[in-house]
């Protein structure tokens, strides 16, 4: 008997303001996996991940957390089970890096529990995984880009979710921090346990962390599977409008995805019936 995963998708429709951008999609997250949602701009693939993280509100189907529509969870209990780190974000001015981690704990406070010494060790491990806690104590608006995604990846740690959901983490980073972002994110579904699912522009970035890799076009999921199963030269094609080879990247042993070559002819003279002098 298979267990049904966690996090599922059953005929969702998702859009805005009536126009809809997801129709009918089904999505099953494997547990435990680092899933990685792919495709061209337009393909519905931030909006998959917003209605997975119920901030969309589906027009048709469901999202299913847990057996639930997850909907059906008030919201702090669905926040205790799964954490979203958004695509961008807004800290207030002079806050403290540990405080802004804190706030993470925001879904396990009430009237009746308030701060308390679980949540301290939460705060402290979170900063540990992400390598932050030498800032804690300094101001985040003084932080790099790079600093500042950490902090924000330790402050949705801190709420201690199984399930952890990223919205294109790696924008404006340079390479070497989109490569300690994602290392992170591999070693937290490794040594932790997390199921990631995130979504990423860089295709060969992508085929290289994922486990389960979904390559979207048109609010619809082309195809599901393994990296090396989906990216071939032919579903790179369909899905992004890209020729191209696909080799083993020699570093990784995973697919790596190289455009075939663009010859851009060079600018022509004019002629001297064109008015060269």
């Amino acid at each position: 008997m298979t267990l049904a995963p966690r996090l599922a998708a059953e005929a969702i429709s998702l859009g805005y303001d009536g126009r809809t951008i997801v129709d009918a999609l089904d999505l099953a997250v494997p547990d435990g996996s680092f899933t990685v949602i792919v495709g061209a701009n337009g393909s519905g693939k931030s909006t998959l991940l917003r209605g997975l993280a119920r901030l969309l509100k589906p027009e048709g189907g469901r999202v299913l957390l847990d057996g639930r529509a997850i909907h059906s969870y008030p919201p702090k209990e669905a926040a205790r089970r799964i954490g979203l780190l958004p695509q961008s974000q807004a800290a207030p001015d002079g806050i403290a890096v540990i405080d802004l981690v804190a706030r993470g704990r925001y879904p396990h406070q009430s009237l009746l529990r308030q701060w308390s010494p679980a949540d301290e060790e939460a705060v402290r491990l979170a900063l540990e995984l992400t390598d932050t806690a030498a800032l804690a104590g300094s101001l985040f608006d003084e932080l790099s880009g790079g600093q500042r995604q950490r902090v924000w990846l330790a402050m949705a740690l801190a709420q201690q979710t199984d399930i952890l959901l990223l919205d294109e983490p790696t924008t404006f980073l340079d390479v070497s921090h989109q490569l300690d972002v994602l290392d992170l994110c591999a070693r937290l579904r490794v040594e932790r346990g997390h199921t990631m699912v995130a979504v990423l522009h860089d295709l060969s970035l992508a085929a290289r962390y994922a486990t389960h890799l979904v390559a979207m076009k048109g609010g619809a999921v082309v195809a599901a599977g393994p990296p090396s199963e989906i990216v071939t030269p032919e579903i790179v094609e369909q899905v992004f409008g890209l020729p191209c080879r696909v080799i083993t990247d020699p570093e990784s042993g995973t697919p790596l995805v190289v455009p075939r070559h663009r010859i851009i002819a060079p600018p022509s003279r004019p002629t001297d019936s064109e008015g060269e002098l």
